[in-house]
Formats: C-alpha cells, structure tokens, sequence
C-alpha cells in the first residue's frame, strides 16, 4: 500500500511541476523594430513583402522548416555571412550594431515570430 501512495504522490507532484515549465519572456516588438530601424534592416527586408533580401516571414518559415531557431539567427545577424539576394547575387550580411544578448535575443525571436 506505501509504494502505491508513493507512486500516486510523485505522479501528482510530477504533474503538478509540469504546469511549472519556464515561460519565455514575451518580445517587445516595438524594441525589435527600434534595434532593425537603427541597423537599416528593413532596407533590405520587410516584415510580409520581399525587397532586396526575403521577407522576415520567408524568413521564419526557412527557419522553421530547417529546424533552426534563435542561435541560428543571431549568428546570422552577427557574424557577416555572403547571403543570397532575391535577385540571386550575393553579398556580405551587414552585422548588427549591438552585442547586448537580450537586443540580440529579442530582435532574433521577433523576426523568428512572424
């Protein structure tokens, strides 16, 4: 009878801590779109229509089909890659202007939201 109740009490209490997983923190948009304006992102991208680079939803959706994410993006938006243009050139990927991680952070998982 003590190993049921046991069993019956670390059941509850695992269910009970599964309702505790971290939350992520929610993304302010309107600082993602001050740090994009600031580094002249939406030159080349805009959020639903392509420009000279792809569209920030081309862009989740690649993201999302390849199964990258975050780490992925701020690497992209950190570390100057040839990128390809819409028009099929390349060039160098223009780095951003901040290395705060939570700039970093939130700006990569805004455009990872759209």
């Amino acid at each position: 009878m003590k190993i049921k109740t046991a069993f019956l009490l670390t059941g509850s209490l695992f269910f009970a801590l599964a309702g505790l997983t971290p939350v992520h923190a929610q993304v302010d948009e309107d600082a993602a779109k001050a740090l994009a304006k600031k580094n002249d992102c939406f030159k080349c991208h805009a959020i639903d229509k392509s420009k000279k680079g792809p569209s920030y939803k081309k862009i989740a959706a690649k993201y999302k089909e390849k199964k990258l994410g975050e780490k992925e993006a701020i690497k992209q938006m950190t570390t100057g890659p040839k990128v390809k243009l819409e028009d099929g050139t390349e060039e160098d990927h223009k780095n951003i202007e901040t290395r705060d991680p939570k700039e970093l952070s939130n700006l990569a998982q805004w455009i990872l939201s759209r």
